[in-house]
């Protein structure tokens, strides 16, 4: 594990800082905030019209707890939209993470705010209050490689894990994240005490997992940071099995962050492997295996 800073090597630390950090529960923390709901609606107005002229497409979420973008555009329009975002102190330094495509892995553009970034459903899961330590992916990496006796718990829905998942990993089989604190009713009473590492795609959902972890009793939860795509991008993807399942149009990515074969049922919007679309249950743009089933 990384050596953490004391609270006195932290305190000194942001000392040098030009920002509004501050140390809440042993987290650094950079507040956004707006007035009045008038002021977050005219800031979301501003991207929306900064998209629109660096015609970027994919999304941008603010909610009272968080912002999350996931855009695409060239490279050129993508850094001036970074540069766009900075100008504001408020959102100096968010954590970025990096692809490239030859398409456009996006229909268009959706700029909202939003109750959760990650629908959940809890009012009491606030992540800037508790939320699990993190966990590198070399550490993971580590972890595997040395045969640690740690259960590796997978967070996404069950689409996600039919593409591909870690080795060994749990899988709650969710339909949706807002089932995520029931489903984890049914993990054995013995995993209480156990280091439990979860995972998701780009870390977000993990920091809401692992927060509904702790309150319902879980000792030693950790998670993934920066999620599969990190975890691929740092590592080669050694112990994954499969591809990883992502939210756009390329729908699956390998190890290497390469698109694959997958694609998307037009009808009922569930990835389809190579298989599947060779499947006489498959007819494009009309059903597919999961149409079928959910008939």
């Amino acid at each position: 594990m990384r050596k953490k800073l004391s609270s006195k090597e932290i305190s000194e630390n942001l000392k040098i800082l030009d920002f509004n950090w501050t140390i809440e529960n042993d987290k650094l923390i950079n507040n956004y905030e707006f007035k009045s709901f008038e002021s977050a609606i005219e800031f979301i107005n501003l991207v929306a019209k900064k998209c629109d002229e660096l015609e970027l497409k994919g999304s941008v979420y603010l909610s009272p707890r968080g912002i999350n973008f996931s855009i695409s555009g060239t490279e050129a329009n993508i850094e001036q939209y970074i540069e766009f975002m900075e100008n504001d102190s408020r959102f100096l330094n968010i954590p970025l993470k990096r692809t490239y495509s030859e398409t456009q892995p996006f229909r268009r553009m959706k700029v909202r705010l939003k109750k959760e970034i990650i629908s959940l459903g809890r009012d009491d899961i606030n992540p800037r209050e508790l939320t699990g330590e993190y966990v590198s992916p070399q550490e993971l990496l580590s972890m595997y490689e040395n045969n640690e006796d740690v259960v590796v718990l997978d967070t996404r829905n069950e689409y996600e894990t039919r593409v591909g998942l870690f080795e060994n990993a749990v899988d709650l089989q969710l339909d949706t994240f807002r089932d995520f604190p029931k489903a984890i009713e049914q993990l054995p009473e013995g995993y209480k005490d156990k280091q439990i590492v979860m995972y998701c795609t780009g870390g977000i959902r993990c920091e809401k997992a692992s927060a509904v972890m702790l309150k319902a009793g879980f000792t030693d939860v950790k998670q993934l940071e920066g999620g599969v795509l990190d975890y691929f991008k740092e590592t080669g993807g050694k112990y994954w099995n499969g591809d990883c399942f992502v939210f756009d149009e390329r729908v699956a990515l390998d190890t290497d962050l390469n698109e694959t074969e997958y694609i998307y049922c037009y009808i009922c919007r569930e990835p389809l492997s190579a298989e599947e679309k060779a499947s006489p249950d498959f007819k494009i743009n009309e059903y597919c295996p999961y149409c079928i089933k959910r008939d």
